[in-house]
């Protein structure tokens, strides 16, 4: 019985390959005369493999052979999160292959989310999958019991895989029933619910309305520069709720190489929402986290003052805009990140 039970996902596995050949031989061909000289192959290809290793020893062999092949399908974004349904699921599927890519692109998710980020969501909240702006709902939560269902389909593995950029939850079933008879694979064959703006997103920083507020002053240049290194800031803190954003009506670095200029628009970046007056009363010479790595801002004050220094970069206008999010502070220049020391906190 074992031997026979092996034998039939062997052949599941087979045909699910196959079918998957035609759809992405393309791709493979163009990605494997790049492999060698470039970082960026290597990178994703040892990420596929250590989550693939994942995924098998918990039984997920089907993804894990499909998260091999084809990973273009699950990690075309800068994040992701991968919701991984048990082989016994798939095995019963009988689809073609176009709408099983459908199927998978739905149970992706464009940005990382641990587990205990999908605990602090509330039911009813949804998440962008990668079809078509189709939403996935958060359909039950227990975070007493550390329970989750979404779509009504029970997360069973949490956390079976979290590195930097890539978190994976096994899932009992599918979110979705498929429709594709009479269908083609220019159609939709999945079933989504109907969500408003979910909570997750709510909760995230607005960066495109950051940009919009600082261009609408007189930081032009310094949302320019966020803006042309968004992407990294994005690929590394997806996941931010608050911000202080110290911006200098000039940067003075647009034609500066780009990791140099990341690393200086970082610098003018805090993990965490400041108001002016909770600048005020941090103790005197306060270290502050930036989003550059390593890198601290030092607080002080003047004394019989509302003088506020960052790295003795004076704050001319405080509080220029305050949401809920973020506060953005004018200041008088840039901050030099040669007089910064490295902070190990």
């Amino acid at each position: 019985m074992a031997s026979s039970g092996c034998h039939a996902l062997f052949f599941v596995i087979l045909s699910i390959i196959l079918a998957y050949t035609a759809i992405t031989t393309s791709m493979h061909s163009k990605s494997t005369k790049n492999y060698s000289n470039s970082s960026q192959q290597l990178i994703k290809h040892s990420l596929t493999m250590n989550a693939s290793k994942a995924l098998r020893n918990q039984g997920f062999n089907i993804l894990a052979t499909l998260l091999q092949i084809s990973p273009e399908i699950f990690l075309s974004t800068p994040q992701s999160t991968i919701f991984a349904i048990q082989d016994s699921a798939i095995s019963k599927l009988s689809v073609p292959s176009w709408a099983m890519k459908q199927l998978l692109q739905y149970h992706t998710s464009p940005s990382r989310i641990p587990f205990q980020e999908l605990l602090k969501m509330s039911q009813g909240s949804c998440l962008m999958s990668l079809l078509s702006q189709k939403k996935i709902a958060i359909t039950k939560v227990d975070e007493k019991n550390r329970f989750i269902m979404i779509n009504n389909v029970s997360v069973s593995h949490p956390d079976l895989f979290l590195e930097k950029s890539l978190s994976i939850h096994g899932v009992t079933g599918t979110f979705s029933v498929l429709d594709f008879h009479g269908m083609d694979e220019h159609m939709d064959v999945i079933q989504s619910p109907i969500c408003e703006e979910t909570s997750n997103t709510k909760d995230l920083v607005d960066w495109t309305r950051i940009i919009k507020l600082l261009s609408s002053k007189e930081y032009v240049s310094f949302a320019i520069e966020l803006h042309s290194v968004l992407d990294g800031i994005l690929r590394d803190s997806a996941n931010l709720s608050d911000v202080t954003i110290f911006a200098p009506p000039n940067l003075g670095f647009l034609s500066s190489p780009s990791p140099f200029l990341e690393r200086i628009v970082r610098l003018h970046i805090m993990p965490k929402r400041y108001t002016f007056m909770e600048l005020a009363f941090l103790p005197d010479i306060s270290s502050i986290k930036t989003l550059a790595p390593g890198l601290n801002v030092t607080i002080s004050k003047r004394n019989f003052s509302r003088i506020l220094t960052i790295d003795g970069v004076e704050i001319t206008a405080p509080d220029t805009f305050v949401s809920k999010r973020f506060v953005i502070h004018g200041m008088s220049r840039p901050f030099e990140l040669e007089e910064l020391s490295i902070s190990f906190r």
